[in-house]
């Protein structure tokens, strides 16, 4: 295996992946850095655990695409081939071939699995399934060792509680690149406070179809924020909508449910 890699500017400059923590930014190098010459790895969690990383940051990284996991614990860097060459004479083949021949390399180098294989659906949470020396953590909580619960089945499957650490979406708009920002209901008091004659969740969904008609206007992760309060500012010096009223308001800004 090579001692040196490479990285791409377009990839780790992206808007993408600098709104990330620096913590899951960190453990993409560090993933990088031990991943073989086809950018295949198989123990993702154990490096995690090294540099001090948390599993939200690891599974951070597989929502947003960066990195394909396999039922057998095995990842793969998605735009390995983007960051890394290496000549055919220094090419170590890596030892995972199976999980190789599930992948297909498209035109701009970034492996893809192939149609008749399974893969996650975006916006949604997945466990890694770890090989089982990693399956058992400890971690120091409340002045004893208590034992995180990890999955026995090597396969991909769904958080059955959404983390802490990651609020819950009330509603997502569409990005330029075509991933999901989610408005969370803390940013949605705070947008109450600040423009209390405005139906927050009806103008959201007004965004939201905007976004979704207008895909060459659409706005990057950085600049989002921005467009709603723009938005939202017009409509409060418009007079607002006060036939809400601001009744109707407070529950909303109470309510959890997702509007999808």
């Amino acid at each position: 295996m090579a001692e040196r890699r490479m990285f791409s500017k377009v990839i780790c400059e992206s808007d993408l992946f600098c709104d990330m923590p620096l913590s899951a930014q960190a453990l993409y190098f560090h993933l990088s850095l031990n991943a073989d010459d086809d950018g295949f790895l198989g123990n993702a969690r154990k490096i995690r655990a090294m540099i001090g990383a948390s599993e939200d940051d690891l599974k951070l990284l597989i929502a947003k695409n960066f990195l394909i996991p396999y039922h057998s614990g095995v990842i793969v860097v998605k735009h390995w081939r983007q960051n890394n060459y290496l000549r055919n004479d220094r090419h170590k083949a890596t030892i995972y071939q199976d999980e190789l021949s599930m992948l297909e390399i498209k035109a701009n180098g970034v492996y893809e699995l192939k149609d008749n294989c399974s893969i996650p659906e975006n916006n949604q949470s997945y466990t890694v399934g770890i090989p089982n020396d990693y399956q058992m953590e400890t971690q120091y909580s409340k002045g004893k060792l208590s034992k995180d619960k990890f999955s026995r089945d090597k396969t991909i499957c769904t958080e059955p509680e959404t983390s802490a650490s990651v609020p819950a979406a009330v509603i997502e708009l569409i990005l330029n690149d075509k991933s999901l920002y989610p408005i969370t209901q803390q940013d949605i008091n705070g947008w109450i406070e600040i423009y209390p004659s405005v139906n927050i969740l009806q103008e959201l969904r007004k965004i939201k179809g905007w976004l979704d008609s207008n895909p060459t206007k659409r706005k990057t992760s950085r600049g989002i924020k921005r467009f709603i309060n723009s938005w939202l500012s017009r409509e409060q010096d418009k007079g607002g909508t006060k036939v809400y009223g601001e009744k109707n308001n407070e529950i909303e800004s109470t309510s959890s449910v997702k509007l999808w």
